[in-house]
């Protein structure tokens, strides 16, 4: 990749998107084709063709998606399904038919089967059935990689597939009906903070066990591989340990400022999985790894919420 290659970041206004943005940008990288929703509906074949044709973008960067939490993954499973079959399909087609010299795809680790062996393994791909609350959303995923695979044996389309942990960050999804377990927490210790509230009850049971990565780490993920691996073949990215959603509360509660009482709801929501750690071996043994510490990543993204409240 060179410094003025002309470089597709899809879905660039959403966290991923953007901290790869931010990322080319920290690495002298100007040449930038960035299109708003309102821009390219990515879901319309015709104008996804018509946007390639066009710009011929060199290297894409497929951050796109419709992404949310357990409740509205469990509420649209066809939705997430279908939005996201629609989007990866045109934009991996029309990048391959118009010449781009790579294409990263990003999945999610909810594409693994629900009792996959621990740590999680590249390997134990389509091994077993899918967790049933985010199946919908797993399905599209796994298919977005395998379309990227088949296009990269059988047409020589390069192609990069990694598959991040749950990701947290700047500019995540606050919205209290559509946002992950970490925002979520973010948002609930710091608005109890504020109002001294006594106690906040929390959905599920808090003992599944999560691993966690700042949104930073993977855009560095994204440049490290479109620049240094040439294999269709998945990658795993993540922090390489993992922690109970009662030990994530804790330390989330103390960086607000939270000193009430911590209770869980178990028959508000089901847990999902009981675990899903990955396996990053064959990432560090590329050569990629992790900067951002979770307890520095927990101190930096409470004080952007905090920002977020204040300029709201």
């Amino acid at each position: 990749m060179n410094r003025d290659s002309r470089i597709f970041v899809a879905g660039h206004c959403g966290m991923v998107g953007s901290a790869c943005v931010r990322r080319l940008i920290a690495e002298g990288y100007r040449n930038l084709l960035l299109r708003t929703h309102a821009e390219l509906e990515l879901t319309d074949r015709r104008a996804v063709d018509a946007f390639f044709e066009t710009e011929r973008p060199e290297y894409v960067v497929l951050a796109a998606a419709q992404v949310g939490g357990i409740k509205a993954n469990m509420l649209d499973k066809a939705g997430f399904l279908l939005t996201n079959l629609e989007i990866q399909n045109n934009v991996i087609s029309a990048a391959w038919k118009n010449g781009c010299r790579k294409l990263c795809f990003l999945g999610s680790s909810c594409i693994y089967p629900r009792e996959a062996p621990q740590p999680i393994r590249e390997e134990d791909l389509l091994t077993g059935p899918l967790e049933p609350t985010n199946e919908g959303y797993a399905l599209a995923k796994i298919a977005g990689y395998k379309l990227c695979y088949y296009l990269s044996k059988e047409k020589g389309f390069p192609t990069v597939s990694l598959m991040p942990c749950n990701l947290y960050g700047t500019n995540d999804n606050y919205d209290p009906e559509h946002s992950h377990v970490f925002p979520a927490l973010v948002r609930r210790f710091v608005e109890a903070a504020e109002a001294d509230a006594p106690e906040v009850t929390l959905w599920g049971t808090g003992t599944v066990l999560r691993e966690f990565l700042h949104v930073d780490d993977v855009a560095r993920a994204v440049l490290f591989f479109l620049r240094e691996r040439n294999d269709p073949e998945i990658v795993n990215i993540g922090a390489g340990y993992d922690l109970t959603i009662r030990e994530l509360a804790g330390k989330i509660a103390a960086a607000a400022g939270f000193r009430g009482e911590i209770r869980f709801d178990p028959a508000a929501a089901p847990d999902g999985m009981r675990r899903k750690l990955l396996d990053v071996s064959r990432a560090r043994a590329l050569g990629w790894r992790p900067e951002i510490t979770l307890d520095d990543g927990i101190r930096r993204t409470v004080a952007e919420y905090r920002a977020l409240r204040r300029q709201s």
